[in-house]
């Protein structure tokens, strides 16, 4: 178990990066349900946009006009590339998010990933956490992100991890994740077994990040080696759950991991025992990873 310095440096480390969201938000509405929620300074943008929305001072809905999903789908995809057109977006993906009250519901509309911190979207995703399990300790698998990613660029991750895309069920996604990011073949990506699921809802300078994690962990063979497929991380390292523990409490330095995959090791590691479940990090663990 880790020592309580290092414990505390992680909850200081967490509670800073993912604090709940605290700006003012307005809520974008559908109806009676929140598809999302907007900065003030956003929403100003929007109410220029007034063939599509009606901005005032409680809420973004829609004009009449767009009441069927498909509908907004076609004019959210305008709007998108307005927005991306000008600066006010991560890099366009070419890749929706259902947004709906449910993966298991029919969507609300469709969104580009780039503008899903814009609107505020409540958005899915998969990671993973590649264990290894020798003789001597566990061990567990980083990812070094490209540096040409849009979010967190260069910065260590889990060996899987992505967004679950419009029509895609979650284990689907982690499938694919795995073999394009880690080149885990689904012969052994198919045991990866259910873990947790966690929930960012933090302030972001895109705008909000209001995300569900579905976690998994897998136990890996001894001599197997990551190998990426797309590009998308360009080294692989293979550490201690100690060091695991080290690398998620880093606040500067090339060696910082995200703070979605953060989350995701401290989680792993308060499951595995390294971690007390009683300390400083685990308690900030329930806080931040709660709906």
């Amino acid at each position: 178990m880790i020592e309580s310095a290092l414990d505390d440096a992680i909850a200081r480390r967490l509670q800073r990066l993912l604090a709940r969201a605290t700006d003012v938000y307005r809520p974008l509405r559908i109806d009676d349900d929140v598809a999302g929620w907007i900065t003030p300074a956003r929403c100003r943008r929007l109410a220029a946009l007034a063939d599509v929305f009606v901005v005032d001072d409680e809420a973004v809905t829609f004009v009449p006009a767009l009441a069927t999903s498909a509908a907004r789908t076609d004019v959210l995809d305008r709007v998108a590339r307005q927005l991306a057109s000008e600066a006010a977006l991560s890099a366009w993906r070419d890749e929706r998010y259902a947004v709906g009250p449910s993966l298991a519901h029919e969507p609300w509309f469709l969104l580009e990933r780039a503008a899903a911190r814009y609107f505020g979207v409540h958005a899915w995703a998969v990671h993973g956490n590649g264990l290894v399990d020798d003789a001597s300790a566990m061990h567990m698998w980083l990812a070094r992100r490209s540096h040409t990613k849009a979010i967190d660029p260069g910065m260590l991750d889990n060996l899987v991890g992505g967004g679950v895309a419009a029509g895609t069920e979650p284990r689907a996604a982690f499938l694919k994740e795995a073999w394009e990011e880690a080149g885990l073949p689904a012969s052994i990506a198919a045991a990866a077994v259910a873990a947790a699921t966690l929930h960012i809802h933090r302030d972001t300078a895109d705008g909000l990040q209001w995300e569900t994690i579905f976690v998994s962990d897998i136990v890996l063979p001894e001599a197997w080696v990551p190998a990426n497929q797309d590009g998308e991380a360009i080294a692989h390292r293979r550490v201690s759950l100690v060091e695991a523990a080290r690398l998620i409490a880093l606040d500067t330095g090339p060696d910082q991991v995200t703070p979605d995959a953060s989350l995701v090791i401290l989680d792993a590691l308060v499951r595995l025992g390294t971690i007390d479940t009683q300390g400083a990090a685990a308690a900030a663990l329930h806080q931040l990873a709660a709906p």
